[in-house]
């Protein structure tokens, strides 16, 4: 039977590069499923029910947050956006580790039902290196810059509730600090319980007891 996989949140500032590094990461390696959040919103052009969203009805929304089958979900511009516990939870149980974009306020929430869930945050190396790459994106107006950053301020401190922080230079090294830090969580001793409690009772009996 396969390990049980990690539950890797990724938060970071926007325009920070987390986007990038998300879509490399599954690309890669067929190990790192992309967890698919559910809407209520219309799909827009290109987008695929089951790929990009599974897009559902505002009752059936709500149906899922009074029976629980949700990890977290929020209400943006009249429409919600929740992770569907049950797609999640078949990926960990399959043993693939499962990739999560998603916001800081919504990763706390995973935290407090999930404490076993890796949060990861992405972050340039500066500030003059985030407002250059907001700037080179060509999408966004200095205001609307600006306001990212205002955002940042906010999100910086929350920082610490979060087990890794990814330090974008560069896509490639961003990548590796993930599959390093997903490595390492594979490690904890939680993990590892009945590894453990084998040597343990190995122990003991060399000891004769």
């Amino acid at each position: 039977m396969a390990q049980r996989g990690i539950l890797a949140v990724i938060s970071g500032f926007s325009g920070a590069g987390k986007g990038t590094l998300v879509k490399r990461l599954i690309d890669e390696d067929d190990q790192y499923a992309l967890s698919i959040s559910a809407t209520t919103r219309n799909p827009r052009p290109g987008e695929q029910e089951g790929v990009h969203y599974f897009f559902i009805s505002n009752d059936e929304f709500e149906k899922m947050i009074e029976n629980d089958e949700l990890l977290e979900h929020a209400c943006y511009v009249d429409h919600y956006y929740g992770t569907p516990k049950r797609f999640v939870e078949e990926q960990l149980e399959s043993g693939k580790d499962v990739i999560l974009e998603i916001e800081v306020q919504g990763a706390l929430q995973i935290k407090k039902k999930y404490p076993e869930a890796l949060l990861l945050f992405v972050t340039t190396p500066s500030v003059e290196e985030l407002k250059r790459r907001l700037r080179q994106r060509g999408s966004e107006t200095d205001e609307q810059i600006a306001g990212r950053i205002r955002r940042a301020s906010e999100e910086v401190d929350l920082i610490w509730d979060y087990d890794a922080l990814i330090i974008a230079y560069d896509p490639e090294s961003g990548v590796e600090q993930i599959r390093c830090a997903i490595e390492a969580a594979r490690m904890r001793p939680s993990r590892n319980a009945g590894l453990i409690g084998t040597i343990r009772k190995q122990l003991f009996e060399e000891r004769g007891e």
